[in-house]
C-alpha cells in the first residue's frame, strides 16, 4: 500500500498562504503606500508572521512587486474573458470602456497601487517579465478591434492602440483619482449615481468619436 502523500497538503498550504499574505498586502499598499505599509500589518491581516513573509517574497520591495503584478494580472484576464475578439467592432470597443470604467469603480486598489509605482518611477515593474507578456496581448487585443473597424469602414484607419488605450484608462483614471479635488473645483458630487452615469456615456462618446471614421 502506497504511502500517503504528504507533498500536495503543503503545496496547498504554501499557495494559501501566500495567496492570503498577497490580499492582505495588497490592502496595505493601497492603504499607505510603499513607504508607510508595514510588513508586521501585513502579518496580522495574513494570519502569517513577518518570518513567512520573507522566506515566501524575500523582501517588503519584493512584495511590492509581487501586488502590482497580480493586480495588472487581474484587470488584464478580466479583459481578456470579455471575448472582445468575437464582437462587432463598434461593440466591442463600447464594451472595453464600459468595462474600463467599472473596473476602476470596483477596485480603487488598483488605482492607488498604480499611483503608488509611479511615485518610485516605475522601479518595480522594470523588473517584472509577465507585466510585458499580458500587456503585449492586450494591445493586440485592441489592435484586431481597430482594424477589423478600419477594415468594414466604421472607425478610421492607423489609429495607435497604444494610444487609444493610454486615453481609455485616462479619461476614468484622472476622473476618479481627483474627484475630491474636483468635487470642490467644479462645485459637484462627482461620484453619485447620476453624475457616474453621466461621466460613462461622456467617455463613450469621447472614445467613439475619436475612432469614428469620417
Amino acid at each position: 500500500m502506497a504511502p500517503p502523500d504528504k507533498g500536495k497538503p503543503r503545496i496547498r498550504d504554501a499557495e494559501a498562504t501566500q495567496k492570503r499574505i498577497l490580499a492582505a498586502a495588497k490592502k496595505e499598499f493601497a492603504r499607505s503606500g510603499l513607504g508607510g505599509a508595514r510588513v508586521d500589518v501585513i502579518a496580522e491581516r495574513a494570519k502569517a508572521n513577518k518570518r513567512m513573509i520573507y522566506h515566501y517574497f524575500n523582501s517588503k520591495e519584493e512584495l511590492f512587486r509581487r501586488v502590482l503584478e497580480e493586480a495588472y494580472l487581474d484587470i488584464r484576464t478580466a479583459e481578456q474573458k470579455l471575448d472582445l475578439d468575437h464582437l462587432p467592432p463598434r461593440e466591442a470597443l463600447e464594451v472595453l470602456v464600459v468595462f474600463t470604467w467599472n473596473y476602476y469603480l470596483k477596485n480603487p486598489e488598483f488605482l492607488t497601487l498604480v499611483n503608488s509605482e509611479n511615485l518610485h518611477k516605475a522601479r518595480h515593474l522594470r523588473k517584472s517579465e509577465i507585466i510585458h507578456i499580458v500587456s503585449r496581448k492586450f494591445i493586440g487585443m485592441v489592435d484586431g478591434i481597430l482594424k477589423r473597424g478600419a477594415a468594414c469602414g466604421e472607425f478610421r484607419p492607423g489609429i495607435d492602440p497604444v494610444q487609444l488605450n493610454i486615453t481609455i484608462a485616462a479619461i476614468g483614471y484622472y476622473y476618479l483619482t481627483n474627484r475630491y479635488t474636483g468635487a470642490i473645483v467644479y462645485e459637484r458630487d462627482l461620484m453619485s449615481p447620476e453624475a457616474l452615469d453621466e461621466r460613462l456615456a461622456f467617455n463613450l462618446d469621447t472614445i467613439m468619436r475619436l475612432v469614428a471614421a469620417g
